[in-house]
């Protein structure tokens, strides 16, 4: 994708203050944080959500698929910006325009992180059940799926957690790879499907722009300014560098997404079989490709499944305590609130750090023996759908003002980009807000 500062890469040798810093070439060699983040971002949920639309409407919203791609490159491209060319991590630049900022993050992070720690440790358990359905129950896979995460996170650094994700990522790319060959698809009609044309059915707008949006990554979006400096990259100099990256993450997660769209189209959508949603439906994709293809290629599937889901569950682990620990310092009034302080792995060793992983893993085991409290769910559905938003708007926000070095402020093609993912989030974010059972909630 173009620059999307709009400025002339020529400026990247600038350092936006930073006299330290000197231009990397992009290479190959670098590629990290992005592969973090296009794991992270593409769970279950969003493999599912692909199926299904893939099973309803055949290659029709492939274009939708794409451009949902297209529009977190902006958002991660923008949050990478601002961790280099100002060396201040996100939350520091959130705190600058008001303590609302502040507010929002705490409650964001503490209802979120709850819910969303029981549905990452369910998602991973149902894969391996299925795969040893004699071991043990599904919530006690659950349990150790959380606790396995919590060891690894909290004796790892970044480097070695960034190894393993690239592990993980490369079983992910060869199952969903070798099903999108497996099924044949119809090149033709997938070449047609990227005309922008919507279904032929009611509501299918708002369908559609619910694909779009739910292609890969939430708050792993903004997590991904951590994993850069989390790297060792903190000013200006890596600007190429860490767009080549963003690039290649969101590249990954077109190719995720679109293999699946393709098994949807062919598997599903071709013999009218429907799925359910969640992540129950892979499930049921993997009985169907056990009757279609064999038992080998449904092992295959659930183990690309649990590659999936645990990869989810690591990267919240380790992204959103690294912002955690950041709100923390930022809160207590240290100074420590840089990309410098990230890069040295401190943060990965802080007791605020710790504590968050501790608050993902051990508070959810209740929700996974006990269910999840009705209202708690509509929060985190509230909550969740208002992130986006906010991250997009903040992030306007943050590279058009003074707060950023003037070489690497907003262009006008990540000033449009950014306002049409704004836009497109904040209906996403109504339309969840209103479907909500409020009437049951008081």
């Amino acid at each position: 994708m173009a620059d999307t500062t709009g400025n002339p890469t020529d400026t990247e040798a600038s350092s936006g203050g930073n006299d330290n810093s000197t231009p990397r070439n992009s290479s190959w060699r670098y590629i990290g944080p992005g592969i973090v983040v296009a794991a992270t971002g593409v769970g279950a949920g969003d493999l599912v959500a692909t199926l299904i639309a893939g099973s309803n409407f055949g290659y029709t919203l492939l274009w939708a698929a794409i451009l949902g791609c297209l529009v977190k490159i902006s958002l991660a491209e923008a949050a990478g910006r601002w961790h280099l060319s100002t060396g201040r991590t996100l939350f520091d630049g959130w705190a600058s325009l008001g303590r609302w900022t502040t507010y929002f993050f705490v409650v964001y992070a503490v209802v979120w992180g709850f819910v969303y720690g029981a549905a990452a440790m369910s998602s991973s358990a149902l894969p391996l059940q299925a795969l040893f359905p004699d071991v043990m129950d599904l919530k006690w896979w659950a349990v150790a799926c959380g606790l396995v995460g919590l060891v690894f996170v909290w004796f790892n650094k970044y480097a070695v957690f960034e190894k393993v994700m690239t592990v993980l990522v490369g079983v992910m790319f060869l199952v969903t790879v070798y099903l999108a060959i497996r099924v044949t698809p119809n090149l033709p009609d997938a070449l047609a499907g990227l005309l922008p044309v919507l279904p032929d059915e009611k509501d299918s707008v708002l369908n559609t722009l619910g694909l779009v949006g739910g292609v890969g990554g939430t708050i792993t979006l903004a997590a991904y300014g951590y994993w850069v400096n989390a790297k060792g990259w903190t000013d200006a100099g890596w600007m190429k560098v860490m767009r080549l990256d963003n690039r290649v993450a969101y590249a990954t997660t077109g190719i995720f997404v679109i293999a699946m769209l393709f098994v949807g189209a062919e598997l599903l959508h071709s013999a009218n079989v429907a799925i359910a949603g969640g992540d129950k439906g892979l499930v049921q994709l993997g009985d169907i490709l056990e009757k279609e293809y064999g038992t080998a290629t449904a092992k295959f599937f659930l183990i690309g499944f649990f590659a999936t889901s645990y990869t989810s569950l690591i990267g919240v682990w380790h992204g959103v305590s690294l912002m955690f620990a950041d709100f923390v310092a930022r809160y207590r009034g240290r100074e420590g609130t840089t990309g410098e302080e990230v890069a040295s792995g401190r943060r990965e060793r802080s007791w605020p750090f710790r504590a968050y992983l501790l608050w993902l893993t051990f508070p959810p085991i209740v929700l996974v023996f006990q269910g999840q409290p009705f209202r708690l769910i509509i929060l985190y559905g509230v909550l969740g759908a208002a992130f986006l938003p906010f991250l997009a708007v903040t992030l306007i926000w943050l590279l058009n003002s003074s707060r950023t070095p003037r070489e690497w402020r907003n262009g006008w093609v990540s000033n449009v980009m950014l306002a049409g993912a704004g836009l497109l989030f904040l209906v996403l974010c109504v339309k969840q807000v209103w479907d909500q059972p409020w009437s049951e909630f008081f």
